[in-house]
């Protein structure tokens, strides 16, 4: 149980820092995906397919 606990908490921390750093990389283009419950949630699950579908939503609504 302490694993699978440990284990979701480095996705989501993972997911938190992947979005942070996609978001500075990103900034000069001006595309910025906010850090949220819903994005975090994204990541963790989905992993950088889920990022890419993030980044993909944030054109089509643009």
């Amino acid at each position: 149980m302490i694993k699978k606990m440990v284990w979701v908490v480095k996705r989501v921390i993972f997911a938190f820092l992947l979005l942070y750093g996609l978001n500075l990389f990103t900034n000069s283009l001006n595309v910025l995906i906010p850090i949220n419950f819903f994005t975090v949630g994204t990541v963790s699950v989905l992993g950088v397919p889920g990022m890419i579908s993030l980044v993909a939503m944030f054109f089509m609504t643009r």
